[in-house]
């Protein structure tokens, strides 16, 4: 694909430690990273936008996105490299995240002014917007975010300073976005809502697209126009293994398509770029970890 189609991802980038009574497993992970690698497995040239330390997590990351061919540009990390830890030793997992995770920050330097500005399509997922000051700078760096952002809010509670702010700034921006994806957790921690309820809240304030993500009750897309298409999720031979990524795979098959084919006029148009969405989600649930998976034939 022509460099001219390259996407910028902008958020996370963690380590994901995974515990429980019989093993410890670490992965690259986050949304965003997901996403940018996501993508590239899809033939998207990519580049991440992230927080990434001098430290061997960091290392980690960096060779993880080279791999698949990611370009990264890192923002520093002073408090080294984000972790996130899922704990599932005593029944119930619980969810941790180290002080980087929590102290994330991403500055829109010259290197990232520079990587947003020769992008077709920004990206961004998991993003600091319970920070004012960080939601500023990024719309200020994002040029027509009209035609070229995508917005997935994908917030994590042990992550979350303030959840009303997050959804204020989150809000800002969706308005201003070309496409918002939010899922059934998404309505549930921040709004204590329906995922029916929050599509109709962010289009009534000014979303133009909205992708709603319900895990195995499949998607759906609404327009500011009336259109809304949904569509199941896929079934596949084998057992799901790991709903880990679903949503990621889902944005990233999403963008993929808006890219390659154009946003999508009709519910026809819409309908088929679901189909696709949800067949390389349930692709990915076959397989541990969130690495996107494109079905085998």
């Amino acid at each position: 694909m022509s460099q001219t189609n390259r996407v910028v991802v902008v958020g996370d980038a963690l380590i994901d430690e995974m515990r429980d009574p019989e093993s410890l497993r670490e992965f690259p992970g986050g949304a965003a990273l997901n996403v940018a690698v996501g993508l590239a497995v899809l033939g998207v040239p990519t580049t991440l936008i992230a927080m990434v330390g001098d430290d061997a997590d960091g290392a980690v990351l960096r060779d993880f996105l080279a791999s698949h061919d990611v370009t990264l540009v890192a923002t520093p990390g002073p408090f080294g490299s984000s972790r996130a830890t899922s704990d599932r030793t005593d029944g119930e997992p619980r969810y941790a995240f180290n002080e980087a995770a929590k102290k994330r920050r991403i500055e829109f330097g010259p290197a990232e002014r520079a990587a947003l500005d020769a992008a077709r399509l920004v990206v961004v997922s998991c993003f600091p917007f319970d920070d004012t000051a960080q939601t500023d700078a990024f719309i200020a760096a994002v040029s027509e975010p009209e035609r070229r952002l995508v917005i997935d809010p994908n917030p994590r509670a042990g992550m979350l300073a303030d959840a009303a702010l997050l959804v204020a700034n989150f809000e800002r921006m969706a308005s201003r976005s070309l496409l918002t994806k939010v899922g059934d957790e998404d309505a549930e921690l921040l709004y204590r809502s329906t995922l029916d309820d929050l599509r109709a809240r962010l289009l009534a304030a000014g979303t133009q697209t909205v992708l709603a993500t319900a895990g195995r009750f499949g998607a759906s897309v609404a327009t500011a126009g009336g259109l809304l298409v949904r569509e199941p999720i896929t079934s596949l031979p084998g057992a799901v293994v790991d709903t880990m990524g679903a949503g990621d795979a889902t944005l990233a098959s999403t963008v993929q398509t808006m890219l390659t084919r154009g946003v999508p006029t009709d519910a026809a148009g819409w309908q088929s770029l679901l189909a696709d969405a949800m067949l390389i989600a349930a692709a990915t649930c076959r397989n541990e970890g969130a690495l996107l998976r494109v079905p085998t034939a």
